[in-house]
């Protein structure tokens, strides 16, 4: 494990953020006591799709409507911004 002050912290980011790629727990001392201590996040797990869900809220929001191709582009260059 890795130590460095506060100050360090502040000061000193890129090599705490070199540590901490590298996989390494950093302990932070302040006035030489132990303060707290930084560690590299752990896998991430990308949450599982609910279609089921994901129809529910899409039913709820919009009913059974469907929208005209006409209206899929206004609603296109409305979100993009271009309203050409």
């Amino acid at each position: 494990m890795q130590t460095l002050t506060v100050r360090d912290l502040r000061y000193d980011f890129k090599k705490v953020e070199a540590w901490l790629a590298d996989g390494e727990e950093i302990e932070i001392t302040k006035h030489g006591k132990p303060f707290a201590r930084l560690s590299p996040p752990g896998p991430q797990k990308a949450p599982k799709f609910d279609l089921k869900a994901h129809k529910k809220r899409m039913k709820d929001t919009w009913g059974d409507r469907v929208f005209s191709a006409e209206e899929v582009r206004e609603m296109r260059e409305a979100e993009l911004g271009d309203f050409s």
